[in-house]
């Protein structure tokens, strides 16, 4: 066992190991505007930013907190969308060895109060829009606020306005960059909640940078240096879009092409305009895409490679994608505690439909026994999937005893069900918590949702277990039709019979008009078991 298989599925010019560089994200910036100072960097709706425009304002932002009293080790919470803000105040706070706190801004009061309780920001970045909400928490945690202006929200005597701000550092000289990069951490990623409250993952300078070095070797020479342009819908408050989006462009100099949430017919005309050739994606955009009629290859020539990760694409789905815009879809995995990407299918080479890939480099992989964690299995049987390499987090912000379950002996236990085949590919089954056992046997939710995908009328389906007096468990599925489809769950279950064993076929069908998700798509099964349970109890 340990034979790493998939080494010698590495296209010749993709290196095993890569040198990680001691140095901090601020250099990662301070490097390409040295290097391509008038190269574009970022485009934000009409404003277009170059590399030593925005180290300018991340130097005079960084002179401005420091001013005011921020100092290494400070949390900033930046409540942002895809912005030159965002990547302003992100850029900041690391040149003062400031820690980031990523804060979606969608989040209500009582999901604030649990981060600002959990992580103790001094400081937080927020849009005007926010201002009441955050309002409410200074008051009681004594935080300091900047807002970006806005047309939507009164001007407030008081109020800390972000450019003016950042103007009254220009003057105010900068104390030496005293940041440990494989110590010191960097941001606290909160865990995506797809499977209850949020932990803080703590990710070092050199735990994002080593990320960015392994995708930026593992693209197989696709991304050039400077020039390629990122369209980046995918939040920079998610670790994939932070390290797969922006810090992965401003690696290679290219420029950021920034949205603020994903709207089809505002991500096709932005494609339009700006002929961007990387797209970073999850499923649900690309089944979007698929979908509108104004998907044609000609619109997406300018793409090299589209990178789907955050959940399983359903093979069907990005078969149909690829037929339809010619277009290339390359599959990862990745997770919040690992900075995100361990896996990828490779852009050249074998590529697999339905698998995650290989290991990119530096990175090990194996699938262990579900109960020890310690015997290691055989290609196609399913286990826990388990990861070490540079990536993988420091910890949990806070959390001892969750770090010490999660990281053990050097590897990072996923709580990811999986199964390799012969060629050492990675193909994930579902979660742990996920998986349903009826009558004994063991069901994965992510088979059936590949079967129930290649049906015509099903646009998206989310498939869990809910309590059976005989079974103990049984097998749900929760279904959106395509616009005008009419199918009976008895259509479903039919179908179903002639393509998969009876203890896998759905008992229960739902009928849905959109299912609950993440803000970056991920469908959260949690909710529609906790939906179940709300029902049970009601009956």
């Amino acid at each position: 066992m340990g034979e790493k298989k998939w080494l010698d599925f590495y296209p010749e010019t993709v290196p095993k190991q890569v040198d990680i560089p001691s140095i901090t994200l601020y250099q990662l910036l301070e490097q390409a505007a040295d290097q391509y100072p008038e190269q574009l960097a970022v485009i934000d709706g009409s404003r277009e930013l170059t590399y030593k425009e925005v180290k300018e304002s991340v130097d005079q932002l960084a002179a401005s907190l420091y001013q005011k009293g921020f100092t290494k080790g400070d949390r900033l919470a930046v409540v942002l969308p895809n912005s030159a803000e965002y990547i302003i105040t992100y850029f900041a706070t690391m040149r003062l060895g400031g820690i980031i706190v990523q804060v979606n801004p969608l989040y209500q009061l009582d999901e604030l109060e649990y981060l600002v309780a959990d992580a103790s920001p001094a400081w937080f970045v927020a849009n005007d829009i926010q201002q009441k909400k955050w309002h409410a928490l200074a008051n009681s945690k004594d935080i300091r606020s900047l807002y970006v202006p806005g047309s939507e929200v009164d001007e407030a005597e008081g109020v800390n306005r972000f450019y003016s701000f950042l103007k009254e550092g220009v003057s105010t000289e900068l104390p030496p960059e005293e940041v440990n990069p494989s110590h010191d951490v960097a941001v606290i990623q909160y865990t995506g909640g797809t499977t209850g409250r949020s932990k803080g993952v703590m990710l070092t300078h050199s735990n994002l940078l080593a990320n960015v070095e392994q995708s930026f070797a593992f693209s197989d020479g696709f991304l050039q240096v400077p020039g390629e342009r990122m369209l980046s819908v995918t939040p920079f408050f998610h670790v994939y879009g932070m390290t797969g989006a922006m810090n992965l462009t401003i690696f290679a100099a290219g420029t950021i092409i920034c949205q603020k949430r994903f709207q089809v017919e505002e991500t096709l005309e932005l494609m339009r305009k700006h002929r961007p050739t990387f797209f970073p994606g999850v499923p649900t955009m690309y089944m979007a895409l698929l979908q509108h009629p104004a998907s044609t290859p000609d619109l997406l020539s300018s793409l090299k490679v589209c990178n789907s990760g955050s959940a399983p694409m359903p093979v069907e789905r990005m078969k149909e994608f690829e037929r339809k815009t010619g277009s290339t879809i390359v599959e990862g995995y990745g997770l919040s505690e690992a900075a995100p990407i361990t896996h990828r299918n490779p852009v050249t080479g074998l590529k697999k439909a339905g698998s995650i890939g290989i290991p990119i480099p530096n990175t090990d992989s194996k699938i262990v026994d579900r109960e020890t964690g310690t015997v290691e299995l055989q290609a196609g049987e399913v286990g826990e999937l388990i990861i070490k390499g540079p990536q993988v987090m420091k910890g949990y912000w806070n959390k001892q005893e969750e770090t010490a379950q999660t990281l053990r002996n050097g590897w990072l236990f996923t709580g990811d069900l999986a199964k390799t085949d012969e060629d050492g590919y990675f193909y994930i089954v579902g979660r742990k918590k996920d998986m349903i056992i009826a009558s004994g046997y063991n069901v994965y939710p992510t088979e059936i949702e590949e079967v129930l995908y290649q049906h015509e009328a099903v646009k998206e389906v989310c498939v869990f277990g809910v309590p059976d007096p005989y079974r103990g468990e049984t097998v749900k599925a929760a279904i959106v039709l395509t616009e005008g489809a009419a199918r009976s769950a008895e259509d479903i279950t039919k179908w179903c019979s002639k393509r998969i064993a009876a203890y896998k076929i759905p008992k229960h069908i739902l009928f849905r008009n959109e299912l609950p998700k993440t803000v970056v798509g991920k469908v959260l099964r949690y909710k529609l078991i906790e939906e179940e349970r709300e029902n049970e109890t009601a009956n």
